[in-house]
């Protein structure tokens, strides 16, 4: 999660009046692109997004990046104490998130899992992958849940209930610090412009041409023809269980994605779910959650929360098969409603 040289490229549309510019660059393990429309940008104005950009995309390595050993949140990671730790407004705010959307999904969701991630070999601190025993997962599930951390917002701390609680904010920090992007965008006096962090996606406004902005939704396998959707205010995120996958020793393939209800990694039918919101914080953490509550209990949720989500189901023949709710077919529509 570190920020890069930007670089920024314009293409001129309709008589000069109106121009992208892009930006974009490696971060968090992936890349960015940040497209702007309006008004052609003089060396200033492409000064004063790139220097947002820069100083979100920094913010969010230096508070909440497990890759980093001196970000806020590995410090917190190594606090071996039960005495408060204070933290950044910021990484309280995405700890709350966490906390909400793991309520709303039955503890699917828990950036308390960061010591079974690390067990399986998905972690940061470069552990061969391999699968922990039943007595290891037996005891690194009893340091994991949400309830083993205190969120006090008076005071901005947070406090370990057993001091071998580590968090890990991967499944949320993408769409958090694409979100901050768009309100530094917004600040500076934009309207119209798409923020993609790894495929989390924040598009505000419109296109140069007036249309909405249009962003291919991936998918696993072959699923009937490529999804386009038209994004206007709106937000994306993919989770998938195949993006990151090795097989232990019997063959059997192991996602990084981790259910902490079990300890181990997803192994249903639902291979991918891509969540629609407002904003893009909350479709990166809800898109984990669905993913990890499965085929059933996800779309049952996504129902029963009003979500736009579309959910990918590889049948035992290898097939997929797409299941969407009635919110993401407006936008495949292009009728963007959230």
């Amino acid at each position: 999660m570190t920020s890069a040289a930007l670089v920024a490229t314009g293409a001129v549309h309709a008589g000069d009046t109106a121009a992208v510019v892009v930006f974009s660059g490696p971060t968090m393990g992936t890349r960015y692109t940040v497209r702007v429309a309006g008004p052609p940008l003089d060396d200033a104005g492409r000064d004063g997004v790139r220097a947002a950009i820069e100083r979100e995309l920094d913010r969010a390595d230096r508070l909440m990046s497990t890759w980093n050993p001196e970000s806020e949140i590995s410090r917190f990671n190594r606090h071996a104490s039960g005495e408060p730790f204070a933290v950044d407004p910021a990484t309280l705010a995405v700890l709350e998130l966490a906390r909400q959307v793991g309520e709303t999904s039955g503890g699917a969701f828990d950036v308390t899992v960061a010591p079974l991630v690390e067990a399986w070999g998905f972690g940061s601190g470069g552990r061969a992958p391999s699968a922990p025993s039943p007595e290891q997962l037996a005891e690194l599930r009893g340091r994991v849940g949400f309830h083993l951390v205190r969120l006090d917002p008076g005071r901005l701390t947070v406090t370990k209930a057993r001091p071998e609680v580590a968090c890990d904010l991967s499944a949320v920090v993408p769409g958090w610090t694409a979100d901050r992007i768009a309100e530094e965008l917004q600040r500076l006096g934009h309207r119209d412009f798409i923020v993609d962090i790894g495929g989390e996606v924040v598009a505000r406004g419109r296109r140069a041409d007036g249309d909405r902005w249009r962003v291919a939704v991936e998918s696993p396998g072959r699923v009937s023809s490529p999804v386009v959707l038209e994004l206007e205010d709106v937000s994306v995120a993919t989770s998938g269980d195949y993006r990151n996958v090795w097989r232990d020793a019997s063959g059997r393939p192991r996602s990084h994605i981790i259910d902490p209800r079990t300890g181990e990694p997803v192994a249903h039918g639902l291979a991918s779910v891509t969540v629609v919101h407002r904003h893009a914080a909350w479709a990166d953490a809800l898109a984990t959650a669905l993913l990890v509550m499965g085929p059933e209990a996800g779309p049952a949720l996504a129902a029963r929360e009003d979500l736009g989500a579309r959910f990918v189901v590889r049948a035992a023949s290898g097939a997929y098969a797409s299941i969407t709710t009635p919110q993401f077919e407006d936008l495949v529509r292009g009728e963007a409603r959230r």
